[in-house]
C-alpha cells in the first residue's frame, strides 16, 4: 500500500515542503532513496524499535521510502516521526484517510519518545501556506509551532500518542497560544539595568544615541574602566521588537536550534557575544550542514564583540559587507543560502597592547608606535563602518562609592523608542530604510541638510581635528539623530509608542520629523569621533615609569 506523509526541510531560515512517500508490500527489503543523509538513513532502527516499544508491531515486508523531492537534500532526524506513520499506515495499521492535512515532523528515540526538533517555526510557518489543516510535533516544540494562528498544532510525547490521533481515538487537543498577549508580557523584563552603573554619563549618552539611530559604536578604554559591564546592558535601553521582528528573529534562532524549550515568540532584542577565538565560517555561517552564525543570531539585535583587535583580521574583514548589506549570502559548492544579518556593532577594545595609553592615573609601557600598531589591526574600511566612537576613562572613587542609583533603562528606552518613532515617520516610504544608519546619499541630502553655522562649525572641526573625509557622513548620520532625540522629547507619550490617532499627535510627529540639524548637534556628533583625529596614538616616546 502506498500511503504519503507530509513534512519539511530547511533551507537557510525558512521551510520547503518534502513529501515521505512509503510503499509497504510483499518482501524483506528495506530501502530509502531521496537523497538522505546519514542521519535520515539511520532512522530504520529508531523507527523499528519505536514502534515494537509502543506495542505495535514492525511490518515484516518490503519497505520503500521516498522523500521527493529528490534532488534537495535531506538532514537531521527530524524525518523519523513521519517516516514511522507512513510505514504503520502502509501496512494498514494506522488509518491513511487523515495524513493528506497534516504535517508531521519529530525524533523518536529507541522507546518510543518524540525528540525537539530544530526549525518547527518556519515548518509551521510553511504548513500554513500549503493550506494543511494540522500538524503534530514534540511536546518540546508545541508551542513554538502553536504561534502560527490557522493551523492546529500538536504536541506529542511518545509515539502512542500519535498513533491515537492518528486513529480519531485521543483526546488529545490543540496547543494555544495567544501570540500577542505573551509577547507583550515577555516585552520589557531585562535582568541587567542601566541603573546599577555608577558614572559614565558620557558614555550612556553615546549609548542612547547609538541605540536611537541604530548605529555602530566602538568602546576605547583601560581594562575595568566598564566597558563589557555596560555592553551587556544595552538590550535593555533598545526599542521593544515588533511582532515582525520577533518573528524573524525566531525562525533564525529555532533553525539554529537555540530557542529554549517551550519558548515561544522571542520578546527581547538577541544579544551575542563570540569570543575572539570564533571562525570566520561560525561568524558568517555555513558549514557542511548550512547554518546560521552570529551575525544572522544577532539580526534585530546586537553583536558585541569584547577584545576587538583580539580578532583574527580574516574574522573581522566577513563583516564588512553585512554591515552594509544587512544580509549575508553563503555560497558553497553544494548550496547558496541567504541570511538576514541585520545587527547593531558594539566593540570594545583598549587603548593600547599595555591597556593604560591616556590613562589619568597609570602610565603606558609600550614602546613608541605600538599604540598605532595595535589600532592598524582593525582595518580602515571596518573602521569606517562604526559611527561612534567613544574613549572610556575609569570612574573616580567618589562615585564608585556613592549610593545613589544612576538613570533607569526604562527612562532611557523610551527617549529611544520616541525616536524610532520620528524615524519612522520619516522613512515610512522607504521599505529597506528603518533608522538614521541606515540612510542613503539621497536620504542624507534630503534630511541631513545643514544651515551656515552647522557647516561652518563642522568644515572647523574636520580641519583642526585633521578627519578623513570618510567621518563626514557619520557625524551628519549621528547629528541627524541626537537631533531626533531632542525633536522627540517633546512627542506625547502616546505618540512616542506609535497611537498616533489625533490631528494634534499626527502635527507633533511631522514637526519632530522636519527638525533641522542645528550646530550643538553636529558639535556632539563631532564628539564622537574620538579616533579619527590625526593625533590620537601618535606619540614618539613612551612615558616613563615613576621611579621608587
Amino acid at each position: 500500500m502506498l500511503v504519503k506523509t507530509y513534512g519539511a526541510a530547511v533551507q537557510g531560515i525558512d521551510a520547503i515542503p518534502v513529501t515521505i512517500e512509503v510503499l509497504v508490500k510483499n518482501g524483506s527489503l528495506f530501502s530509502m532513496v531521496g537523497l538522505p543523509d546519514t542521519a535520515v538513513k539511520e532512522s530504520y532502527q529508531r523507527v523499528q524499535s519505536a514502534i515494537m516499544q509502543s506495542g505495535m508491531e514492525y511490518p515484516r515486508r518490503n519497505i520503500v521510502i521516498n522523500l521527493s523531492p529528490a534532488d534537495v537534500r535531506k538532514e537531521g532526524s527530524a524525518y523519523d516521526l513521519p517516516i514511522a506513520v507512513g510505514i504503520l499506515a502502509g501496512d494498514g495499521i494506522l488509518p491513511s484517510a487523515g495524513l493528506s492535512g497534516c504535517m508531521i515532523m519529530g525524533e523518536l528515540s529507541l522507546d518510543g519518545s518524540v525528540l525537539p526538533i530544530k526549525g518547527a517555526l518556519p515548518m509551521a510557518i510553511l504548513a500554513r501556506k500549503m493550506g494543511l489543516k494540522s500538524m503534530i510535533v514534540p511536546m518540546a516544540n508545541a508551542s513554538e509551532a502553536a504561534v502560527v494562528d490557522s493551523l492546529d498544532v500538536y504536541g506529542v510525547d511518545n509515539l502512542s500518542q500519535v498513533a491515537s490521533l492518528v486513529s480519531g481515538n485521543s483526546d488529545l487537543c490543540p496547543t494555544i497560544v495567544d501570540t500577542r498577549r505573551e509577547f507583550a508580557m515577555g516585552a520589557g523584563t531585562f535582568e541587567l539595568d542601566f541603573a546599577d552603573v555608577k558614572g559614565q554619563e558620557n558614555v550612556k549618552r553615546a549609548f542612547e544615541v547609538a541605540c536611537a539611530g541604530g548605529h555602530n559604536i566602538l568602546l576605547v578604554g583601560a581594562p575595568g574602566s566598564g566597558k563589557s559591564m555596560m555592553a551587556k546592558r544595552l538590550p535593555s535601553i533598545m526599542p521593544p521588537l515588533t511582532l515582525h521582528e520577533a518573528l524573524e528573529s525566531t525562525k533564525i534562532h529555532s533553525v539554529a536550534g537555540k530557542l529554549r524549550r517551550g519558548s515561544m515568540l522571542m520578546t527581547s532584542r538577541p544579544f551575542r557575544s563570540p569570543h575572539h577565538t570564533i571562525s570566520p565560517v561560525a561568524l558568517v555561517g555555513g558549514g557542511s550542514t548550512p547554518m546560521p552564525g552570529e551575525i544572522s543570531l544577532a539580526h534585530n539585535g546586537i553583536l558585541f564583540l569584547d577584545e576587538f583587535p583580539e580578532f583574527q583580521r580574516s574574522v573581522l574583514e566577513v563583516l564588512r559587507q553585512p554591515l552594509e548589506d544587512r544580509h549575508i549570502t553563503v555560497s558553497r559548492a553544494k548550496y547558496t543560502v541567504d541570511y538576514p544579518a541585520g545587527f547593531m556593532l558594539v566593540a570594545s577594545m583598549n587603548p593600547c597592547p599595555c591597556g593604560f595609553y591616556n590613562h589619568p592615573s597609570k602610565p603606558c609601557t609600550c614602546m613608541p608606535g605600538a599604540v598605532s600598531r595595535y589600532l592598524n589591526r582593525i582595518s580602515g574600511p571596518l573602521l569606517d563602518r562604526i559611527d561612534i566612537q567613544v574613549e572610556i576613562m575609569p570612574v573616580p572613587f567618589e562615585e564608585l562609592t556613592s549610593m545613589h542609583a544612576g538613570e533607569p533603562s526604562s527612562s532611557i528606552r523610551a527617549r529611544v523608542a520616541a525616536a524610532r518613532a520620528v524615524q519612522a515617520s520619516r522613512f515610512g516610504d522607504e521599505p529597506e530604510v528603518h533608522c538614521n544608519a541606515q540612510m542613503t546619499p539621497r536620504l542624507m541630502r534630503l534630511h541631513c541638510a545643514l544651515g551656515k553655522e552647522s557647516s561652518d562649525l563642522l568644515h572647523n572641526a574636520m580641519t583642526r581635528f585633521d578627519m578623513s573625509a570618510r567621518a563626514y557622513d557619520r557625524i551628519l548620520k549621528v547629528a541627524r539623530t541626537i537631533a531626533d532625540l531632542e525633536a522627540a522629547a517633546n512627542l506625547p507619550a502616546s505618540v512616542a509608542c506609535g497611537q498616533i490617532d489625533t490631528v494634534d499627535g499626527k502635527e507633533a510627529l511631522q514637526a519632530a520629523v522636519n527638525t533641522p540639524v542645528l550646530s550643538h548637534h553636529i558639535a556632539e556628533a563631532v564628539s564622537y569621533r574620538n579616533l579619527d583625529r590625526a593625533s590620537w596614538g601618535n606619540f614618539t616616546a613612551p612615558q616613563k615609569l615613576p621611579l621608587q
